[in-house]
């Protein structure tokens, strides 16, 4: 609590730094004298310093120039070895600071030659995004109030959400008005892009299967424009707490927050066949967000994946079952594991021919973002929806968009009852 913001913030970031590249730094470490703690904290100190320009440059020398005054003189030739480190040189494993598993995940999941841009692009840190209340206000005049407001950070905004905002630096947002009333939430961009996907419309019946603590509700909520009605279930009663206090400032007033059991509780079985459309916004390995949670890779195994498999393949055919015929349902991850995406619908869809997968370059018309005469995350040659930390620049996200269609195999949808009985 003695420290300033800056020198918190310095802390913080070294922490991440650390964990993003624990595999470089940790090998290197094994060098040098003194305590081993010690020269772990240094290198990230420097790589921070050097990637974050909070020192008085973007260079080592600077760098090290601002960390003269905990550097031992002993010291200052080895981080002068580490900063000239050319990284094109490292071991693959070493150059990722990836699992091993993890890396050769990657090759099932992306083309070769794209593996390591990935790997690389989830080394740097994120954006800090904010999605615009439109319930409240419009982007351009947010922008306006950011600006205005001066300090060492600047407003613009995001290249594809429509809503979106870039923060440049990092404020102290729980004292801003304009975020203690509403006006703004933060989101990544990508998971702004995952909410459209669903399309709600005003009136509809609208379930976050997997609500959270409720960022992708909000922005559904603002898209129905407080109309309809809007479930937010979550086996947590913790996050959906911090939901309450976050509706209550957006101006929404279609929000219910539903606690659940399981995916089997019996407030989801009386909705089924009720709803218009359903996000599964599933619990994932969550790889797909190293770039704000680096701890991750280090966490998950393939142990721990499988049994998500599990789990993910259960919450969507529990979620499919509250969908009217001709609704939509998208499955979303911010994984980029094929296990956890692609494999799961697929054998989804085996056993459930009432749904249908949507092609994303067909339903996800204007004023979806578009580029190359693409929607954004569309691929000319999927069926699938994929944003990319090294294409996007947003977290990793899948998503497969699904609708109900007759079951072919009840044949009283198609055939009269007097049919029926002759063919007895």
């Amino acid at each position: 609590p003695r420290l300033g913001n800056r020198d918190r913030a310095l802390i913080a970031e070294a922490s991440f730094a650390f964990l993003r590249r624990k595999t470089e730094i940790s090998q290197f470490a094994e060098s040098g004298a003194g305590p081993l703690a010690r020269r772990l904290a240094l290198l990230s100190l420097l790589i921070t310093m050097i990637e974050s320009g909070l020192g008085s440059g973007n260079r080592a020398e600077s760098a090290l120039a601002d960390l003269a005054f905990v550097v031992h003189p002993n010291e200052i030739d080895w981080l002068q070895r580490f900063g000239t480190i050319e990284r094109n040189t490292l071991a693959p494993l070493t150059r990722v600071n990836l699992p091993e598993w993890i890396w050769n995940a990657l090759g099932s999941s992306v083309p070769k030659d794209e593996c390591l841009p990935l790997a690389e692009a989830m080394l740097k840190a994120a954006s800090l995004d904010l999605r615009v209340n439109t319930i409240k206000t419009q982007r351009d005049d947010l922008l306006g109030v950011l600006n205005d407001l001066g300090g060492r950070y600047t407003a613009e905004p995001t290249p594809y959400a429509p809503h979106g905002v870039i923060l440049k630096g990092k404020p102290a947002l729980q004292t801003q008005e304009f975020f203690k009333n509403g006006f703004a939430e933060v989101q990544d961009e990508g998971s702004q892009l995952l909410s459209m996907l669903l399309e709600p419309k005003r009136g509809e019946m609208v379930v976050d299967f997997c609500a959270g603590a409720g960022g992708k509700t909000l922005a559904l909520g603002a898209m129905m424009k407080s109309m309809g009605r809007l479930y937010a279930f979550d086996i947590s009663a913790r996050r959906l707490a911090k939901l309450k206090p976050r509706v209550a400032k957006s101006g929404l007033s279609n929000v219910h927050p539903v606690w659940i059991d399981s995916e089997n509780d019996t407030k989801v079985k009386r909705l089924a066949g009720k709803i218009d459309r359903v996000l599964v916004d599933s619990p994932c390995s969550g790889l797909g967000t190293l770039r704000r949670n680096p701890d991750l890779k280090w966490r998950q195994t393939l142990q721990s994946v499988a049994e998500l498999q599990a789990k993910q393949f259960s919450i969507l055919t529990a979620a499919a079952k509250l969908l009217k015929v001709g609704g939509r349902l998208v499955y979303a991850t911010c994984s980029i594991l094929k296990q956890e995406n692609q494999d799961i619908v697929e054998a989804f869809l085996k056993i459930h021919p009432e749904f249908e997968l949507l092609d994303p370059k067909v339903v996800l018309t204007a004023p979806f973002p578009r580029q190359n005469d693409l929607p954004i995350g569309a691929s000319a040659d999927s069926l699938f929806w994929q944003l990319w930390p090294h294409q996007h620049e947003t977290d990793g996200f899948f998503a497969a968009i699904l609708q109900r269609r007759p079951n072919p195999l009840d044949l009283s949808k198609v055939m009269p009852a007097s049919d029926l009985a002759v063919s007895e």
